[in-house]
């Protein structure tokens, strides 16, 4: 199977972004939403991407409204409650849907290639959490409610 970092996805601006970008980096790749529960995350994943950043590990972010609609705002929104809020500074994309005919392609492939409980594919809810190695391979799937220290050890296990 190719690696995820064969594919291109859109950047926060539209234009096409591809992933081979961050080939041969552990990624931790997430759907987010600025209006959620589980937005106080951020910060924890901006305390991951920087402590382990210099040793080859990015955290991708992808805004979704696709649940309970918290993640009302456009481009320039997102980017500035991101900056402001939580002082992010891991790529944000563009808003993307995870579910449904309509779903990205990345998270078409992060479904398949690690399903949730019972081998369900969809996404519950913001803040799914996808670990790919540095050959481009997804590794685990995480849930909404595991925090982003609690995946320390299993990336660094990867570094």
């Amino acid at each position: 199977m190719t690696p995820i970092t064969d594919l291109t996805v859109r950047a926060s601006d539209g234009s096409p972004a591809p992933l081979s970008a961050y080939a041969g980096k552990v990624l931790l790749i997430v759907n987010t939403a600025s209006k959620c529960g589980f937005t106080p995350q951020y910060a924890g994943l901006e305390a991951l991407h920087r402590e382990l950043g210099p040793r080859g590990f990015e955290v991708l972010g992808f805004p979704c409204n696709q649940f309970g609609a918290q993640e009302p705002g456009d481009a320039t929104e997102i980017a500035s409650f991101c900056s402001l809020t939580y002082d992010v500074t891991f790529p944000v994309f563009a808003k993307i849907v995870v579910n449904g005919a309509d779903a990205d392609p990345l998270f078409e492939r992060l479904k398949s290639d690690a399903p949730g409980l019972m081998g369900l594919k969809s996404i519950k809810w913001n803040f799914t959490k996808f670990l790919v190695d540095r050959a481009g391979k997804v590794v685990r799937r995480y849930a909404p409610t595991t925090k982003p220290e609690d995946l320390r050890r299993d990336i660094e296990a990867l570094l």
